[in-house]
């Protein structure tokens, strides 16, 4: 079954190139809003706006660490496709082959994600070369293991959840309003637009109760070496459990799932 999986890994990267120029401009221009959010924080970094935690060089090197793990382990359309898959009947085919379909889209998700990268390397490099005076690399070798295993994690996990709203076309016609409503909570409590310390204790003890820091906030700040040994640990079995209970709850709307899918139809 690996080989079967290894094939599909295979055919997800030629996939993404039957759109390569689509492919290659939006993996380029990704990295733009980066140059934005770095003026953006200089300005309020120069202005002293109470950023007690952050200097400007803290502040770049985080969204400079954002980018990079998104590049790595966000999903790009997944739900998008395969609730059209579900809506349009194409999965019918896929019923009758002998393979999970979670491992399959999880191949192909692989195979998106390592093209992905791939395409953006030269420009986060040159990225990080044009940054580099804001940039400190950690001072503990053990930081760079620690980070790629949160960075799987974030991945799986952000995977799972796309996966599971997908799920959710077995039920209803159009997703769209859904996956709008998650994502938007989702990209302000990840991280993606500030650092969740600069929340008040009270909030950021909330949200650490929520899947939703571990899917980019905690790897960036084991990269940026802000967390000691007890939030570290704690961080990585709040991660665990939610990819492990993200994993169940795809795994079994899939089931329920298919148990009402009906098609019709040549």
């Amino acid at each position: 079954m690996m080989a079967v999986y290894r094939r599909v890994f295979g055919i997800g990267l030629q996939d993404t190139f039957v759109y390569r120029w689509n492919f290659v401009l939006r993996s380029l221009f990704s990295v733009i809003p980066l140059i934005g959010t770095f003026f953006v924080w200089r300005s309020v970094c120069e202005q002293g706006a109470g950023l007690s935690e952050y200097n400007l060089s803290a502040i770049v090197f985080y969204f400079v660490a954002v980018m990079v793990v998104d590049n790595l382990a966000s999903p790009t359309e997944d739900e998008w496709r395969i609730a059209a898959e579900i809506r349009e009947g194409q999965i019918s085919a896929l019923l009758t082959k002998p393979i999970n379909h979670l491992a399959y889209r999880l191949s192909l998700f692989g195979a998106y994600r390592f093209l992905y990268s791939l395409v953006t390397l030269p420009v986060v490099g040159g990225i990080l070369w044009i940054l580099r005076e804001h940039l400190q690399l950690p001072q503990s070798a053990l930081t760079w293991p620690l980070f790629a295993l949160s960075v799987l994690g974030s991945a799986l996990l952000q995977f799972f959840i796309a996966y599971s709203l997908a799920m959710l076309a077995f039920w209803i016609l159009e997703v769209s309003t859904l996956i709008f409503i998650l994502y938007s909570f989702e990209y302000f409590l990840s991280g993606h637009v500030f650092p969740l310390d600069l929340l008040s204790p009270r909030l950021q003890a909330a949200l650490q109760w929520t899947p939703f820091p571990y899917e980019l906030f905690f790897p960036v700040q084991i990269l940026l070496e802000r967390l000691d040994p007890v939030a570290l640990q704690r961080g990585f079995c709040m991660q665990f459990f939610w990819v492990c209970m993200m994993g169940c709850t795809a795994r079994l709307l899939w089931i329920q799932g298919v148990r009402k899918y009906q098609a019709a139809g040549g």
